[in-house]
């Protein structure tokens, strides 16, 4: 039936059964063969066929669709299984945005190691652009970052968590009794960066345009830079409450964002390319989940 199914498919979308046996490399009337044979077996009409031309049941609508996943699953089953007895893919490459913090990374990353101890794997850091980059040419197989566009069709996205937008600001520039800060009320204060001098532009853009900072924008090439930056009152960053605790409590305060009124967030995934999905990345992005799951 496996052929049969083939064949079927062939024929609902390449439309006629000439082209259909072209396709699969048969004769035509062996095409023809095959999907009654299958109407035989299956006991209902497939195709109703008008003249030259056919048209799907309802019950060959479900067979296609179904016949189509089925298809999908038993071609990306053998991949898989090919790739795991050659081990052709000897090194996972991933990355993580080092603004958010690693601990789930970390975790999936020593579950991974822990399940696939022949898997080598190779880590990258950096900010949402520098990942993109390395994802879309194709230096890495997976990256954990934020979303700052729309899902592409060409990735996976798979979602892993939301977190509140905060403003870090030193306790001396924190206003009295404020639970939360509204974005619009920091235009007077400047806005610090964490990005690399390559990146600095996209990072502006994004704040600027999508968040609605309206302040100026100034610099730092690590989150320890930043840090000193904040504790000496020379601005305040955004980052998330993960992205909050690696600063000092004692000199530094985290403050909900707000604009207009209302929270401020941002949301993380695991992408990698549909071109190169497979076993390993795919058990990766599930392990990394499943952290953010029992968070």
């Amino acid at each position: 039936m496996f052929q049969q199914m083939i064949t079927f498919i062939a024929v609902v979308e390449e439309h006629t059964f000439l082209r259909a046996a072209e396709q699969r490399n048969i004769s035509q009337s062996a095409v023809s063969q095959q999907i009654q044979a299958l109407e035989r077996k299956l006991g209902v009409q497939l195709l109703r066929r008008t003249g030259r031309s056919f048209e799907l049941t309802e019950a060959g609508e479900h067979f296609y669709q179904r016949s189509k996943a089925i298809i999908q699953e038993v071609n990306q089953l053998t991949t898989e299984t090919v790739q795991i007895a050659r081990q052709s893919h000897s090194t996972l490459r991933v990355g993580y945005l080092q603004t958010f913090g690693s601990t789930e990374f970390l975790q999936a990353v020593s579950a991974f190691s822990q399940a696939f101890p022949q898997i080598g794997l190779d880590i990258a850091h950096g900010d949402h652009e520098h990942l993109y980059r390395l994802l879309t040419d194709d230096q890495v197989d997976l990256v954990f970052s934020d979303q700052r566009r729309a899902l592409s069709g060409n990735f996976h996205n798979l979602y892993l968590t939301e977190s509140r937008l905060l403003a870090v600001l030193s306790t001396r520039a924190l206003p009295q009794g404020e639970r939360h800060i509204d974005i619009a009320s920091l235009s007077k204060l400047p806005c610090i960066l964490v990005a690399s001098k390559d990146h600095r532009e996209d990072e502006e853009d994004y704040h600027r345009n999508t968040l609605g900072v309206r302040s100026r924008f100034i610099c730092a090439n690590t989150l320890e830079e930043a840090e000193m930056l904040v504790v000496a009152n020379k601005g305040f960053l955004l980052t998330d409450a993960r992205g909050s605790q690696q600063f000092s409590r004692d000199l530094s305060q985290a403050l909900p964002v707000t604009h207009r009124g209302q929270p401020m967030t941002r949301k993380y995934y695991a992408f990698w390319n549909r071109d190169n999905s497979g076993y390993y990345v795919e058990t990766f992005a599930q392990l990394l989940k499943q952290q953010f799951g029992s968070v």
